[in-house]
């Protein structure tokens, strides 16, 4: 059993601790050992909270013990992103800036997991305050693909998922602020789910691409997600059976833009799977292109008024593409953000009439399969494409909607997953989580492949 811990889910771990059949201190023993084992291989782990974890443990065992009253997580093993303020542990945002920089208080999302029982296991690895779809940054190396070590997970979440991956916590809180949850969870075989924005608050946190960003979680699967969603959001989301007949509008290639093969026939196969389900699943265009004239303004304008000041004093401390944005920061014209804002609204607009038509929306998450560390693709399925956005396009949008957003693994490609992003209406996470979990059960992707590459028994090397 212990061999298989890191395998389990939130309902099986509680269920467990329950019936007094695991204890929350050896499974909390069991995840902190396979950090110290496997993270010197990920890189997932910019800190790992030992005392802090063992003490949270010790303190679920005693509650499952008195028989008080559980919490939706107590003792369950999770790692928090490190864009996120725990109290008395560095805040490092990814960056060399604040590698020395304790957090005074907890952040509203960790208040909330805190007093749900959740045990936190560490701060997981992000790009430097959140600014790349990549996880690196100058505190160390870059963050490792569970599937392949040599290849990256997505970002900026990319530690977050990488420690669920990998079986180094049950969960991970991560935060998207343009993909940052979901593209991690396309590339490492995750379930990541974005809320409407506005949904969750993380009170006294951390302050960047502030118009579009929401914490969410990442896991194994929908279930747990479930679970985790509803503790960040102060309310419960109890499964219920989708009604049949949906109208779920597909998006093979958003924009036009291209999509890896591979990518492109396992979101086919998730569209099909719909169908199977009793959907109607109807083929459409979606009326998207001008996100970027809403998102570049208003994250640059973000950066600049809360890090600007960071050029002058710690230019030399800041990775490159950090400078990039605040150099571009500083050039943006006042006009072109408050054009972005006036726009805003007028896009969100145009995205919520497509919920007229339609329940769901469906398209890739991202347009490739997870690519080696430090090559971004410059060419897609033989085309072109810019290397800041083209091998991700397809989740952004989303954000600059406010609407929820769920990227769910639908296959592999090269060996690789692919992940079938879905996307409902603001407010109705409910559905979403249903649909995604009715999808999830039709398409039964195998994690086994991942799980056995980390299993406890893997040979040392």
């Amino acid at each position: 059993m212990a061999e298989d811990l890191h395998a389990l889910s939130v309902a099986e771990l509680t269920a467990a601790y329950r019936d007094r059949t695991l204890s929350p201190v050896e499974v909390t023993t069991s995840f902190l050992d396979r950090i110290e084992r496997f993270d010197p291989e990920l890189h997932s782990f910019v800190a790992v909270t030992r005392d802090l974890a063992l003490g949270q443990a010790v303190e679920a065992e005693r509650r499952y013990a008195n028989g008080e009253h559980v919490d939706r997580l107590l003792g369950v093993p999770v790692s928090i992103k490190d864009a996120f303020h725990i109290k008395g542990v560095v805040t490092t945002l990814g960056s060399l800036v604040h590698q020395h920089q304790v957090a005074k208080t907890d952040s509203g999302v960790v208040r909330r997991l805190r007093a749900s029982g959740a045990v936190f296991t560490g701060k997981t690895n992000t790009a430097e305050f959140g600014q790349s779809a990549t996880t690196d940054n100058l505190l160390g190396p870059d963050t490792g693909n569970p599937w392949d070590v040599g290849r990256t997970p997505g970002g900026s979440s990319g530690g977050a998922a990488a420690s669920v991956a990998a079986g180094l916590s049950t969960l991970a809180v991560g935060s998207d602020g343009g993909g940052s949850i979901r593209i991690p969870a396309a590339f490492t075989g995750l379930v990541g789910l974005k809320p409407t924005a506005g949904l969750v608050h993380d009170e006294r946190g951390f302050r960047a691409m502030t118009d579009f960003v929401s914490a969410g979680p990442l896991s194994r699967s929908v279930a747990d997600a479930r679970v985790m969603l509803g503790v960040l959001a102060d309310r419960h989301y109890q499964r219920s059976t989708p009604r049949p007949g949906l109208r779920i509008g597909y998006c093979a290639s958003p924009e036009g833009r291209p999509v890896d093969a591979g990518v492109a026939k396992s979101v086919e196969a998730a569209a099909r799977a719909l169908e199977a389900l009793g959907h109607q699943v109807v083929e459409i265009d979606l009326p998207i292109g001008d996100w970027n004239d809403v998102f570049g303004p208003l994250v640059l304008d973000d950066e600049h008024r809360e890090r600007g000041h960071l050029l002058g004093q710690y230019a030399d401390k800041l990775t490159r593409y950090e400078r990039s944005a605040l150099r571009a920061a500083q050039q943006l014209d006042p006009a072109a953000a408050q054009r972005a804002s006036e726009l805003m609204p007028v896009f969100r607009a145009r995205v919520d009439d497509l919920f007229s038509a339609y329940d769901v929306l469906l398209t890739p998450t991202v347009a490739v399969p997870a690519f080696p560390l430090g090559e971004r693709p410059s060419s897609v399925d033989g085309r072109a494409v810019d290397q800041l956005w083209g091998a991700f396009p397809f989740a952004v949008p989303f954000n600059v909607a406010g609407v929820p957003a769920a990227s769910i693994p639908c296959g592999l490609a090269d060996g690789l997953p692919v992940g079938a992003q879905l996307v409902s209406m603001a407010g109705s996470e409910a559905l979403l989580l249903d649909v995604c979990e009715q999808l999830e059960e039709a398409l039964a992707f195998d994690q086994s492949m991942v799980l056995e590459r980390w299993s406890g028994s893997r040979n040392e090397a």
